[in-house]
């Protein structure tokens, strides 16, 4: 399938994802991408997003869109995170369907995959064991649009695919420490403490846990790889196939940025899943591999961070 050719409406388009997405796909030349504004189209409501679908027929749907945020903003809102989400995805596959859409891509969570995962977590793990508690609203809802395109790639004979990557970071990423995932919210206390005498710093949990994280350019370099095979799996991982210390991750973010103050772990507050690392050799196993490493990553991250503060918006949970 020529992308290049095909009308792509990315969901989300202006967030981390969907803006990593859009980048890469006009830097292969693809000039007929359509996205929407929240202002402009609610994606919770269905009959918007109907007449949305009506009025513009694209050819393949990317849904980069979905409220996310890390443990405070999971565990303080897990009704909005469930019925958004659910409202979100429900709205943009039924439309999909109705409009003979060719393709779809779904962007999940490495989060969907059971608390006590087997490591490295395969595909398959999918519903053989309880969730973490912190992000179970978000998982649930995932895991339903996951089922949703598994049963149209299934039984329909259509091609939409779910993937899903590890913890993402990179540009356009949330520094609000209130709704944050771990990295960027490291990289925001490391800079604020930093400029304002290296205060030292405090991290939730004991720095133990261990994660993996793909930075978003990959991921959006493995989105359209995807979308340019005649994949025969309707779930893959994304990822680097590597998970790191959040307390050596810590001392990594603190020496890109500079900080030279102390490091305090608050042990009252949760851990998380104790290891979360994916199995991506179906993937590698397609051709694809990630190109950026973590470090590497982390430092363009920080520099689009500083190119930006004055413009962000630190309060933000829809990407």
């Amino acid at each position: 399938m020529d992308l290049l050719e095909k009308k792509i409406y990315i969901a989300g388009h202006k967030g981390m994802v969907g803006s990593a997405i859009w980048r890469h796909l006009q830097a292969r030349g693809a000039d007929n991408l359509i996205g929407s504004y929240s202002n402009d189209l609610d994606l919770r409501d269905q009959q918007s997003v109907s007449d949305f679908f009506e009025r513009e027929r694209p050819d393949i749907v990317i849904n980069a869109a979905a409220k996310v945020g890390g443990i405070l903003a999971n565990d303080s809102f897990p009704f909005e995170f469930l019925m958004d989400n659910l409202r979100i995805q429900n709205n943009l596959i039924n439309s999909s369907l109705d409009q003979n859409v060719e393709r779809f891509l779904f962007l999940g969570s490495s989060c969907v995959y059971p608390k006590k995962a087997d490591q490295p977590i395969k595909e398959e793990y999918l519903l053989t064991g309880p969730l973490e508690e912190t992000n179970e609203s978000y998982a649930i809802a995932k895991i339903a649009g996951i089922r949703a395109c598994e049963a149209i790639f299934k039984n329909k004979k259509k091609m939409y695919t779910s993937i899903m990557p590890s913890n993402l970071y990179g540009a356009f990423d949330n520094f609000d420490l209130n709704s944050s995932h771990v990295l960027p919210a490291m990289i925001r206390k490391f800079h604020d403490s930093k400029i304002n005498g290296n205060q030292p710093v405090k991290l939730w949990g004991t720095g133990s846990p261990l994660r993996e994280f793909l930075y978003v350019d990959d991921l959006a370099d493995a989105a359209i790889f995807i979308l340019d095979k005649n994949s025969h799996h309707p779930l893959i991982n994304v990822g680097t196939g590597h998970d790191i210390e959040i307390n050596k991750l810590a001392k990594m973010v603190q020496s890109v940025v500079g900080h030279e103050g102390e490091i305090f772990w608050d042990t009252n507050k949760p851990d998380g899943t104790h290891r979360k690392v994916m199995d991506i050799s179906k993937i590698t196993g397609m051709g694809w591999e990630p190109k950026v490493s973590l470090i590497q990553g982390i430092t363009q991250t920080y520099k689009w961070y500083l190119q930006n503060i004055n413009s962000l918006k630190m309060v933000n949970m829809y990407i």
